[in-house]
């Protein structure tokens, strides 16, 4: 019986799972637009995605004229109350998606998620699309490119004993570089929200849609 190489399967959310730009670009012009400034065109904020909120407050006020900490931090919390309160307007997974969790949860996988977003709004997210319960472990806050959070994935979802393995998924350097610290293989999503091309992430493999996840998994 073909036996598949990987016992725990984490990925990223923003980019990588779902493709969360609209609404994150709505909360951020949003909050631009209570201190007056222009909206930031979509492609241009899309590219801000991957670090935290904070860090996509602060490049969206370094594009629009400079800041300063209590700027941010005033603009960083309008920016989370409209958020949250239109978590899910837009938001929804990448193509194949759903389709890929399913196949590695018949393979008995476990399935991770380690996020830089906060866990307040990583999990309100999950349960309005009814993803959660997909999930061994949910860790938001994450802090990647750290190797902690993708350290505690693992430990989560009960180690990698009997020489099980395990792989993470994301679309930034924050994901590749956490999974390649913490010793596992990174996958990169062309699709994502990408900081730079994605052949210069340093992934272990690269695919373009979720069809190719499990076939290039069984490759590393």
């Amino acid at each position: 019986m073909h036996v598949f190489p990987f016992t725990i399967v984490g990925f990223d959310l923003d980019g990588t799972l779902l493709d969360t730009s609209a609404d994150l670009t709505a909360a951020v012009n949003h909050a631009l637009a209570a201190d007056g400034r222009a909206p930031l065109a979509f492609d241009d904020l899309r590219s801000m995605i991957g670090g935290g909120g904070r860090r996509m407050m602060s490049l969206a006020l370094a594009a629009t004229g400079g800041y300063d900490e209590a700027l941010l931090d005033r603009l960083n919390a309008v920016m989370i109350d409209f958020y949250a309160a239109h978590i899910a307007d837009h938001t929804t997974p990448f193509p194949g998606a759903v389709a890929m969790l399913d196949e590695l949860a018949a393979r008995d996988v476990k399935i991770a998620m380690v996020t830089n977003k906060a866990e307040a709004l990583t999990r309100p997210l999950l349960d309005t699309l009814g993803l959660t319960a997909r999930f061994t472990t949910i860790i938001g806050g994450a802090g990647k490119p750290s190797p902690l959070p993708i350290e505690t994935m693992i430990a989560q979802c009960g180690g990698l004993d009997d020489g099980g393995r395990a792989a993470f998924v994301g679309d930034s350097h924050f994901d590749v570089d956490a999974a390649q610290a913490a010793g596992i293989p990174a996958v990169a999503c062309a699709f994502g929200f990408l900081t730079k091309p994605v052949d210069q992430l340093g992934a272990d493999a690269v695919i373009d849609h979720f069809d190719e996840l499990i076939p290039t998994l069984e490759t590393l």
